[in-house]
């Protein structure tokens, strides 16, 4: 049987039970009206089209069968991630054991001389006081002789006697050697999750973003003096962002979800950029005070150590385990945890100055590329070495000077005088502007993008507000 009305065909139970709305004169015999409704062109038409979603089909599951394949070979390469850091980790262990042994040997060493040192004096003193014995003994019948030597032992006796309240009964406690286990270390330890953090990439995105809406988020405190200036601004767990508010000396963390300002701290400084160090700390660039603070983010914010650079610090990110600082000027300056300056990235291969203006800075997520926001030279593109790559100096983009990344191969880039937000590809390619000042954008700061709920978050310069787009 078939059905006209909805062009599927069936046995004659299924059109009575499925199709018994439909008219009847939609509803044929197929036998019947065979010569009326086969047409061999369609019927053509369909078999080709068949085939070709079948070659289609088979495309795709080999696609499939390649991107289980590189799974399964990315997973091999994540799991031999975690076996070479554990490996680092237990060398550093061990080599912080080692340490502690020698401090052992070494406390065991200097006391050991100490109680030898004694012993020799305890040993010279018994001795001379065998000798003073024997030599009183002898002048026993000689009673001049025994008024020496009664007089020699009595001062023996009195050095002695000094010698002897000296060292007590003989159990001295500093001679006692013990080891006292670093608890925080085990605590710290214990309290990991795990050595790192798992990542999925996500699936790459060629294609320009559009806003569906726009909302403000207020990010005035009570006891802010100065209308805000956010130069910085970082995601962290559960939908918080931390900005940096120049103007009031404060680092800021709003929910992002609910709009709100839920916790600030002052530091005393201007703070510019800031970064993730983990799930429990963050890092500062505080300007020209030439310094990174570090700043506890567990419960409310404090700040902990800081390192003092010698030069500004305004962008700042962290990559594999170094610290990537920009000042505001010609150069790139790369730290290790402890502070200690690795390199300086000023000149391309060819001795050409690779920034006037540096400002903040981003890493894309297979950590191969780094892109710094240059006030005047554009968007600077360098392989995940610092070795140059490529300048972007787009007529549409003036004034690059945050830049972030949606984890899925695009790069976004505010322009501050040109007032919009730029979208690149990690290749340099522009995508199109995303933002711009007939979206009531004027002088963007600062952006972050949360690729979770496609929400793109831009600061504005001197003002209270901070925009969050939908983004599709």
């Amino acid at each position: 049987m078939f059905c006209e009305e909805h062009n599927s065909v069936g046995c004659y139970a299924c059109i009575a039970t499925d199709h018994k709305s439909c008219p009847e004169s939609k509803i044929y015999s197929v036998p019947d009206m065979l010569d009326v409704l086969f047409n061999s062109s369609d019927s053509q038409e369909t078999e080709t089209r068949l085939k070709q979603l079948m070659t289609s089909m088979s495309s795709l599951s080999e696609a499939k069968e390649t991107q289980l394949e590189a799974l399964c070979g990315a997973k091999e390469k994540a799991t031999e991630q975690v076996a070479k850091f554990q490996r680092v980790i237990e060398t550093m262990v061990r080599n912080a054991a080692e340490t502690s042994r020698k401090d052992i040997e070494e406390a065991y060493k200097k006391v050991e001389q100490e109680i030898l040192h004694d012993k020799r004096n305890i040993d010279n003193t018994k001795n001379v006081l065998q000798e003073t014995n024997e030599k009183l003994t002898k002048a026993a019948s000689n009673r001049a002789q025994r008024f020496v030597c009664s007089k020699l032992a009595q001062k023996n006796i009195k050095h002695a006697e000094m010698e002897k309240a000296k060292h007590g009964t003989g159990a001295n406690t500093n001679a006692q050697i013990s080891f006292h286990p670093n608890h925080a270390l085990k605590d710290y330890i214990q309290g990991l999750q795990g050595i790192g953090e798992v990542q999925v990439a996500e699936k790459k995105r060629d294609d320009l973003y559009k806003f569906k809406s726009c909302e403000d988020i207020n990010i005035r405190v009570s006891d802010d003096n100065k209308t805000c200036q956010c130069l910085g601004c970082c995601l962290i767990l559960d939908h918080h962002l931390l900005v940096t508010d120049v103007n009031n000396r404060k680092l800021k963390r709003v929910d992002t979800k609910t709009m709100t300002v839920v916790d600030h701290i002052s530091l005393g400084c201007f703070m510019y950029g800031v970064c993730c160090i983990d799930k429990k700390e963050v890092a500062v660039g505080c300007g020209k005070t030439n310094k990174i603070q570090f700043v506890s983010i567990e419960n409310k914010m404090k700040p902990t150590r800081k390192i003092d650079t010698g030069h500004g610090c305004f962008g700042i990110v962290l990559k594999d385990d170094n610290l990537y600082v920009t000042d505001l000027d010609i150069s790139l300056y790369v730290y290790d945890m402890n502070g200690t300056l690795l390199r300086t990235i000023t000149n391309d291969i060819d001795g050409n100055k690779l920034f006037s203006r540096s400002a903040h800075i981003t890493i894309n997520n297979d950590g191969n590329k780094m892109f710094v926001g240059d006030m005047g030279k554009g968007l600077v593109c360098l392989d995940g070495k610092g070795n140059h790559l490529s300048t972007i100096n787009d007529n549409d983009l003036i004034g690059a000077a945050c830049v972030c990344t949606d984890g899925r191969g695009n790069i976004f880039v505010t322009g501050y005088w040109s007032n919009n937000v730029m979208q690149y590809n990690e290749d340099g390619k522009k995508i199109g502007v995303l933002v711009s000042k007939k979206d009531r954008l004027r002088c963007p700061t600062c952006i972050a993008f949360q690729p979770g709920d496609n929400k793109l978050i831009v600061t504005i310069g001197n003002s209270d507000v901070m925009k969050m787009f939908d983004c599709e």
